[in-house]
C-alpha cells in the first residue's frame, strides 16, 4: 500500500480549497444553495399583516395587547381560570375561580390596590393574589355574574398607575 499524502482542505465563503500533495490547491465552487441563500434579497412579509406605513409610526403611536391565562389555585391544580388582556393603559380579566363554586354572584366584591386584588364573598375575603405591576384603584370597575357550572365569572377592568 503506498503511504498516504496529507489532505488539506480550506473552507473559504462557502468553497472549498483542496491541496494536492505537491502543495498547489485546486478550488471547487460553493455549492448552488449557498449562493441561492446569500443572493436573495427579497424577503416576503406578507403573513405579518403589517404595512411599510405602519412600521414609520413613532413607537409611541404603537399599541400592544398581550393576553394570557394564568391558574388561581396555588394548589397546583391547573384550572385556567384567570384570562387577562393587558395593554399601554389598561388590564382587562375575566375571572372565573373554581373555589368559588357555589358562592352567588350578588355576595362577591373584588378590591384592588396598587399591588393586590382580592376577591370577597359576604364581606370574608376569599381569594387573592399579587399583581405583576402597579394599578391605579381609582379607575377599577368590576361586574360579577353567574357563569357556567355555578361558577360566578368576574370581569374586571382596571387602569395602570
Amino acid at each position: 500500500m503506498p503511504p498516504r499524502s496529507p489532505l488539506l482542505m480550506l473552507f473559504v465563503g462557502g468553497a472549498v480549497a483542496f491541496q494536492k500533495p505537491g502543495g498547489a490547491f485546486q478550488a471547487t465552487p460553493p455549492p448552488r444553495a449557498a449562493s441561492r441563500l446569500r443572493a436573495a434579497t427579497d424577503v416576503d412579509v406578507s403573513d405579518l399583516k403589517v404595512a411599510m406605513d405602519e412600521l414609520d409610526k413613532p413607537l409611541e403611536e404603537l399599541t400592544v395587547d398581550t393576553r394570557g391565562v394564568e391558574h388561581t389555585s396555588r394548589t397546583g391544580i391547573e384550572d385556567d381560570g384567570c384570562a387577562w388582556t393587558e395593554s399601554n393603559e389598561r388590564v382587562d380579566v375575566v375571572l372565573r375561580i373554581p373555589g368559588l363554586r357555589g358562592q352567588p354572584s350578588m355576595s362577591l366584591a373584588v378590591d384592588v390596590t396598587p399591588t393586590t386584588c382580592t376577591v370577597s364573598s359576604f364581606g370574608v375575603a376569599v381569594w387573592s393574589c399579587l399583581l405583576r405591576g402597579r394599578a391605579d384603584p381609582a379607575s377599577v370597575a368590576f361586574d360579577v355574574s353567574d357563569g357556567a357550572d355555578a361558577v360566578p365569572t368576574i370581569e374586571l377592568r382596571c387602569g395602570k398607575a
